[in-house]
């Protein structure tokens, strides 16, 4: 439905007023749809449409305004209501007015009822809108955005909820075998096509009483209720494995996908949602050790044999000193001219035996343990470096762009530390963009409003990363002084074929306008997006279309290419 229709119930007997109504505000509204109705059975009918507006006439044959208002009512529709007549005083106006109706109008005096229309028709929208918003954060809060499953906060829930009233249950922890090569394969929106398409089988095998949940990247919990004992559960998860045994199709190619599978059952392996979850994670990491596409159940010992964890976090702690991570940079590119105008740091990490151990296999080990501090430290110091290297060769508009976790963000001297890395690079303030999410910025408002101020004491530039994920306060929002407000790539990966994507993006654009804020949008991928993106008026693009994240000496060959004077335009990768 057109959100611009302007759609008008008209409760009118006089075919020659209803002529003159419709001629006066079809000048207002050009978009205008009317019908008109003279009786109660005929308006109570009509009621099983949407409408923007009620107005009627006070007398009629067969009716009138106090009737109309009482249909209204019945039919429990918040809809404005309008009295448009020459036959209402001033007494009886008002007290249409104590009993529910909007405004009353002489009739043919349409220089006042278009405004008053104007007026109802802004009020109504605004209602949508912010229930429209309540409903989308309820969304967010619940649902996982990629695939519409229970988030990993609402299956806790729901598994707290049904084993309080039934203990005995299973917990299937899925992880997708190798997922991270179709990512590297064929980029990242292919690999968000394929998780959807696992959501909704594993949709489909879900019994009754059953939840489905996305609780990582491309990893899946199934809790099946009212199950005793390990020789069902295993059953059951048979029947699951049978969801991966056709092929997936991903772009006309068809793939073939397995899974590893850990069991824990209620009330033999944990009590709760967190220990069920927790030990099914361990089963299916030992199923993964075992070759891949297996299944697992959960026993005692494998606490201590998952210690890969254990192993990772020893490693990590020696990785700054040892030398092992490294940086690479994702360029964000001027939407006004297609020049690289900044770069996101990403961290790896090279291990000496394991190879490239990618970002979410070390981050949440290092937050765990405590050592995301130093990690981050280094990251801070590194990009501030790399920054001051670009502008001595002659890059001077590069920034930088790096994440905080919540454990830096949360530091009493996390703005002293900012400072001693911007002195350490004699790097201009100005060219650090400081990231973190809307979730943590809302975490503790009060607090994070302060310290973003003290940032901005320094003269960094601040940014919101994933916005439209979280649930801000748009108070809040106003009163942190930032610079940049991110859209988060699951808004970004259907905004060119998705209207709810779609809106979301131009509430983020047209809220960062009012605020005078710049907007980035990150995970780009195809033309399509980009040119929606651009005639949004999005500031600046990250994503594989323009480049994949790459060492310093790639970036500076495609700054040379890009920000070379006469060369710049809105170029995409090769």
């Amino acid at each position: 439905m057109n959100p611009t229709t302007t759609r008008i119930l008209l409760i009118e007997d006089s075919e020659d007023d209803a002529f003159l109504l419709r001629v006066a505000l079809e000048r207002a509204f050009p978009d205008l749809q009317l019908a008109r109705v003279d009786n109660a059975a005929d308006m109570r009918a009509a009621l099983e449409r949407e409408w923007d507006v009620v107005i009627s006439d006070h007398v009629m044959p067969r009716f009138d305004a106090f009737g109309a208002l009482n249909v209204l009512k019945d039919a429990g529709r918040d809809i404005p209501f309008i009295i448009h007549s020459g036959a209402i005083g001033i007494d009886s106006g008002v007290s249409a007015m104590r009993i529910g109706a909007d405004d009353f109008v002489d009739k043919g005096d349409y220089g006042r009822l278009v405004p008053v229309v104007e007026r109802a028709l802004r009020h109504v929208r605004a209602l949508r809108a912010r229930g429209a918003a309540e409903a989308s954060a309820s969304r967010l809060a619940n649902c996982d955005p990629l695939t519409g499953l229970a988030n990993r906060k609402r299956f806790a829930e729901l598994v707290r909820d049904s084993l309080g009233a039934a203990p005995q249950a299973a917990l299937y922890y899925l992880d997708i075998d190798r997922f991270m090569r179709i990512n590297d394969s064929f980029g990242y929106a292919s690999g968000d096509l394929l998780l959807r398409q696992v959501a909704q089988r594993l949709e489909c095998c879900r019994g009754e009483g059953e939840t489905v949940s996305r609780i990582g990247h491309d990893e899946f919990a199934l809790f099946a209720p009212r199950i005793a004992g390990r020789e069902a559960a295993r059953l059951r998860a048979d029947r699951v494995k049978q969801c991966f045994a056709d092929a997936f199709l991903l772009n006309g190619q068809s793939l073939f996908l397995t899974v590893s599978i850990g069991i824990a059952v209620a009330p033999e392996d944990a009590l709760d949602a967190a220990g069920l979850l927790r030990n099914a994670e361990a089963a299916m990491f030992s199923a993964k050790r075992q070759g891949r596409n297996g299944l697992q159940a959960y026993q005692p010992e494998l606490e201590g044999d998952s210690g890969r964890r254990l192993r990772l976090e020893s490693a990590l702690r020696h990785a700054v000193s040892r030398d092992e991570l490294f940086l690479v940079y994702q360029p964000i590119i001027d939407v006004a001219d297609g020049t690289i105008c900044a770069a996101e740091a990403l961290v790896r990490w090279r291990h000496p035996e394991l190879g490239i151990i990618p970002p979410d296999q070390f981050i949440s080990i290092a937050d765990e343990s405590g050592l995301i501090l130093e990690l981050g430290d280094w990251v801070l110091r590194s990009a501030s470096l790399q920054a001051q290297r670009w502008h001595q060769r002659g890059w001077t508009g590069m920034s930088v762009a790096v994440n905080f976790s919540a454990a830096q963000f949360k530091q009493q001297a996390f703005e002293a530390r900012v400072r001693e890395a911007l002195a350490a690079a004699a790097l201009d303030p100005h060219h650090l963009e400081l990231e973190i999410t809307e979730t943590l910025a809302m975490q503790n408002a009060e607090a994070t409003a302060e310290t973003l101020r003290r940032l901005k004491d320094l003269g960094v530039r601040v940014s919101i990363d994933d916005f439209g994920t979280g649930y801000s306060s748009l108070g809040y929002l106003r009163r942190f002084p930032i610079d940049i407000l991110k859209i988060d790539r699951s808004f970004v990966r259907d905004a060119d074929r998705d209207g709810d994507s779609a809106a979301i993006v131009r509430t983020i654009v047209a809220l960062a306008r009012a605020l005078k804020l710049k907007v980035v949008a990150e995970g780009v991928e195809t033309l399509e997006q980009r040119e929606f993106l651009a005639r949004e008026g999005v500031d600046r693009m990250q994503g594989f279309l323009f480049a994949r994240p790459c060492d310093e000496q790639a970036l500076e060959v495609l700054l040379a290419e890009r920000n070379a004077p006469g060369r710049r335009k809105m170029r995409v990768a090769a």
